[in-house]
């Protein structure tokens, strides 16, 4: 396995090719620090594009939801694309061409594959929980086997694709630096606000580190 994907015609970058990162550390670090992806599929000549929560397991992207899931059912074993991308700030320019975003992002290409060992599905439904609250999964209830037959777990090779990053103020045309307008950028962070229990909680149940301690990745 080598350390980065190989550059091939739809995962090349067009313009502004300094952006681009097709190392797996990269490309890795965007995915696990943002759970929310959108995948696209094709369903009869149409594309369509769907968002959905992903986590990734070595070199390998997963994401799930209801087995009777149009999106699910078109996306096996076909080509998809599947997207991340985090917003780091707005960049304001000394004119409106020159507005831009700072964002970090991943696009991946390849043919899903449906986990349809049954075991294995459950491990990696107990990973997804517990990537994102360390240790909750196995305080759960035992997943039924109906809870598993009306769960779809589809995957993708990390072979194809590439990260974009932008970072950094404005880059205006040269002559623009001398207008009297304020350029720069306001930064945009995700916040975590505080824990709000339900209303059928069992007295006394404590909040669990792995909620109180939660942080987005």
């Amino acid at each position: 396995m080598t350390d980065s994907l190989p550059v091939t015609e739809r995962s090349r970058l067009r313009r502004v090719h300094e952006r681009g990162h097709f190392n797996r550390e990269s490309i890795n670090a965007i995915l696990d620090a943002q759970p929310i992806c959108s995948v696209g599929y094709v369903i009869d000549g149409k594309p369509y594009v769907t968002p959905t929560m992903q986590w990734r397991e070595g070199n390998h992207v997963y994401w799930h939801g209801s087995s009777a899931s149009r999106a699910l059912r078109n996306c096996r074993d076909a080509e998809v694309c599947l997207s991340v991308v985090i917003l780091d700030g707005f960049v304001l320019a000394r004119s409106g061409m020159h507005h831009s975003l700072n964002t970090r992002s991943v696009t991946l290409f390849g043919k899903a594959f449906k986990v349809e060992d049954p075991e294995a599905k459950l491990k990696h439904l107990g990973r997804f929980v517990d990537g994102l609250f360390p240790g909750r999964y196995e305080t759960l209830r035992p997943d039924h086997a109906q809870d598993l037959k009306a769960t779809m777990v589809l995957g993708l090779d990390i072979t194809e694709g590439s990260a974009k990053v932008r970072t950094g103020g404005p880059a205006d045309e040269e002559e623009d630096y001398a207008l009297p307008i304020w350029a720069g950028e306001i930064p945009v962070q995700m916040q975590v606000g505080r824990p709000v229990p339900d209303s059928r909680n069992l007295e006394g149940v404590a909040l669990p580190d792995h909620v109180k301690d939660f942080k987005p990745g």
